[in-house]
């Protein structure tokens, strides 16, 4: 069983279904979308890439992709293992280089917030530079539920990703998720059935600061916290997902729209 076949197949309920009901229910595949799909190297992105792949040949959609990798300063070794795991995949990859993690070498504060950002900024404007309207990223639904938990704890603030969300400093390009409903231990699964080995965190400037280690450590007390609460409640990460779909304004002590602020006084 080859790799795409497996998620028609074996993956079919787990990955394929839940990829394409949030792609149409939120209308994130369009006519005429040029859309770079950003590998990153890791599981999520390539699993993406595939996904897309398929979907392009079967949904019916007029739309083109561009395979966009970026290499922030990768070691050779790093490098290589995408293009390698790209061409197992059958994917074509179009790399560009950055200077990003040379850049960071002298920041001892938060290194690993400013390449996330640097990190945007390179590839909004490859994107934009090979005349692509979206970019499509591999974050998946644990991602979304740990972000949602960890802006209440540590940020004292209720938010999280998007499934589609328009740019502000880039034009009209938008940011789609369509990986946004498949579980992460099912990508997992998808991983091993494949015998496939993907890139982690190859990051040469925080790997060994404090600064990504509690980066790491928050989320994965995060995910520790899921999974003490799943024990007692199976439905607990539905119920986090569904928690900012559900959210009744009437409800909460103040809201705010961008710089407008409002409050439940308002009301009195």
């Amino acid at each position: 069983m080859d790799v795409m076949e497996s998620i028609m197949t074996s993956y079919r309920k787990t990955i394929w279904n839940r990829f394409t009901k949030s792609v149409r229910e939120f209308d994130m595949i369009e006519p005429g979308d040029r859309i770079a799909v950003c590998i990153s190297g890791g599981k999520d992105s390539m699993l993406l890439a595939k996904c897309m792949e398929k979907y392009q040949q079967i949904s019916g959609v007029p739309f083109s992709v561009v395979y966009l990798s970026m290499d922030p300063g990768y070691k050779p070794e790093n490098r290589q293992l995408i293009i390698e795991n790209a061409g197992k995949l059958g994917l074509k990859l179009d790399m560009f280089n950055t200077n990003i993690f040379r850049s960071l070498e002298h920041d001892n504060n938060n290194p690993c917030f400013l390449c996330a950002r640097l990190r945007r900024g390179a590839l909004y404007s490859a994107a934009i530079e090979r005349n692509c309207n979206k970019i499509a990223l591999g974050h998946h639904f644990d991602d979304f539920i740990e972000t949602i938990l960890m802006g209440m704890l540590y940020g004292g603030q209720l938010q999280t990703m998007l499934p589609r969300l328009k740019s502000r400093n880039y034009g009209d390009i938008q940011v789609i998720r369509p990986l946004c409903r498949v579980r992460e231990e099912d990508i997992i699964s998808w991983t091993k059935t494949n015998s496939l080995q993907f890139l982690r965190c190859a990051c040469t400037v925080a790997s060994t600061e404090d600064t990504e280690q509690q980066s790491a450590s928050k989320r994965q007390e995060i995910k520790e916290l899921i999974r003490t609460l799943k024990s007692i409640n199976p439905q607990i990460e539905h119920n986090i997902f569904r928690s900012v779909w559900n959210v009744d304004l009437k409800r909460l002590i103040s809201y705010h729209d961008g710089s407008e602020y409002h409050s439940f006084m308002e009301r009195l």
